[in-house]
């Protein structure tokens, strides 16, 4: 199926810049902890640092291909309402995830529902991309 790119597709830019404030918020949290830790490159054996680059890093493994995922959808006609959905779904789960790896616990119910969340949204996207091709 051809692409007609008629249109900016306005509500991923609206996503777009929701996500550019939160991985500039991430990486200014590296930034912070950092500068308290003294460390310049890697983590230097600091938990607290380590927790903040995989928050940003893991954030930058995923956001980018969820907004392709989006753009290329709402480009194909997807409803408004489904976009919203995608995109409001996933900033919870991408916020859920550092205020969860922030917890003192190992483990926790924060960070398991912001995986969970992000993996469900990039599973949607993924079949109504298909769907939507077919």
């Amino acid at each position: 199926m051809k692409l007609n790119i008629v249109s900016m597709p306005d509500i991923t830019a609206l996503y777009v810049a929701l996500f550019l404030l939160l991985m500039l918020a991430l990486a200014a949290n590296v930034v912070r902890w950092r500068m308290k830790a003294h460390v310049s490159l890697g983590d230097g054996g600091n938990k607290d640092l380590n927790a903040a680059i995989r928050c940003h890093g893991n954030a930058a493994e995923y956001v980018p291909l969820v907004l392709i995922g989006m753009a290329l959808l709402e480009m194909l006609g997807a409803s408004n309402a489904a976009m919203h959905l995608y995109g409001g779904i996933f900033l919870a789960g991408r916020l859920l995830h550092p205020i969860g790896l922030s917890q003192p616990r190992k483990v926790n119910k924060l960070r398991q529902l912001g995986v969970l969340l992000s993996w469900i949204v990039m599973l949607a996207l993924a079949i109504h991309l298909i769907v939507r091709l077919l």
